[in-house]
């Protein structure tokens, strides 16, 4: 194995992208193909490793390893046996061995568990065996080659069953016995014919395993509105809720069309802002607070959250909007409290607009079916 370098280019097996967090790549000392370890979302960095760690004599040493997708675990090993962080290693599986990739090593791990509640008990946590040997390797990419054409009979299988369900990947363990296959479906599925009709034709263990439509975009990938690349394709691993709360703080318009992501919920990048929303509108005044003038009552409309303006309309006449400074509002709301009532709105409007409505038809109801 050696480390990757900026000058290697990927290769793909069978023409495909070796897509495990290793790419196979060229040595230019011997000229041969050899795999190493890349550049993958489920990459972690390690603030700790430049503290020096003094570890017990004896202690149990652990490491972080990962596998295909967003799939990672965490493991034990001998004091005899040095690892470095981008090694293959085979994995205590269920039955026989898996191989992975080690991300992580010694303190920074049990930290990490600490912070995804990782409670197993040390003494049964499963065992790094040994590092990856080269027959490892070479059944482990033969296993990998499989997937695809795997993916495609079990579809076929399964819409044969009548199954009202949608295979989205196919895992096979390193060891070649067994394979998880992650599907969505709306309901339960009896998936007991399926599992027997699998296990005779690839002649392994078959696990199901059911993920959510955000775990289906990660897997599955694709383009967002933004030109980019999916976020949960390319570094989301930990997904987060979003709430209709969420766009209503950040004075979105309840359109589901132009506020849902490929996975048919709401955009996770709806997040992103939120917290400096909720810090901006700490300063604004209550929105359900009537403003009071001799000319009329007026009432909220919107607000323009980073330019620190409210919009409000007569109650009397909601089709013309004006901006106010907060100030001002603050303002308006003391003489209020004091009985006092200024002569009119437009005194304190910095403009004016025609009020049009933009929700199209659309409301908080078709949010909330796609909120999590």
């Amino acid at each position: 194995m050696v480390e990757n370098q900026e000058d290697k280019k990927e290769i793909t097996v069978n023409g495909q992208v070796f897509n495990r967090g290793a790419n196979l790549t060229k040595d230019y000392t011997t000229g041969q193909k050899v795999l190493c370890c890349s550049r993958c979302k489920l990459n972690d960095f390690d603030w700790l490793k430049d503290y020096e760690n003094q570890e017990a004599k004896g202690e149990i040493r652990l490491a972080e390893v990962r596998f295909k997708n967003d799939r990672k675990d965490y493991f034990i090993y001998p004091e005899d046996l040095e690892l470095e962080v981008g090694e293959m290693v085979a994995v205590e599986a269920a039955i026989g061995h898996d191989i992975g990739i080690v991300t992580m090593l010694g303190e920074i791990v049990e930290r990490q568990m600490k912070r995804k509640r990782y409670r197993t008990p040390r003494e049964e946590m499963k065992k790094i065996y040994r590092r990856a040997r080269v027959n490892d390797v070479e059944k482990w990419l033969s296993a990998i080659k499989l997937e695809q054409s795997t993916l495609a009979r079990t579809r076929t299988i399964a819409e044969n069953l009548g199954l009202e369900m949608k295979l989205n990947d196919v895992e096979y363990q390193g060891d070649k016995t067994k394979a998880i296959f992650y599907y969505t479906a709306d309901g339960r599925v009896d998936f007991r014919e399926l599992i027997k009709k699998l296990a005779e034709e690839f002649h392994v263990r078959v696990e199901m395993r059911q993920i959510g439509v955000r775990q289906e975009s990660a897997k599955l990938g694709g383009l967002g509105s933004c030109g980019r690349e999916l976020c949960c394709a390319s570094w989301i691993a930990n997904f987060q809720s979003v709430t209709t709360g969420v766009a209503r703080v950040q004075q979105l318009s309840p359109n589901p069309q132009k506020l849902a992501g490929q996975c048919g919920k709401l955009k996770c990048c709806l997040n992103y802002e939120y917290d400096a929303y909720v810090d901006a509108l700490k300063e604004f005044p209550d929105t359900n607070i009537v403003l009071k003038f001799k000319s009329g009552d007026a009432v909220h409309q919107k607000n323009d959250v980073f330019k620190g303006i409210m919009w409000y309309s007569y109650a009397a006449d909601k089709g013309n909007i004006m901006a106010i400074p907060v100030d001002k509002v603050k303002e308006i709301i003391s003489a209020n409290k004091k009985g006092q009532k200024p002569e009119k709105l437009e005194d304190y409007a910095v403009t004016m607009e025609a009020h049009t409505n933009t929700n199209e038809g659309y409301g908080e109801a078709d949010l909330k079916k796609m909120s999590d």
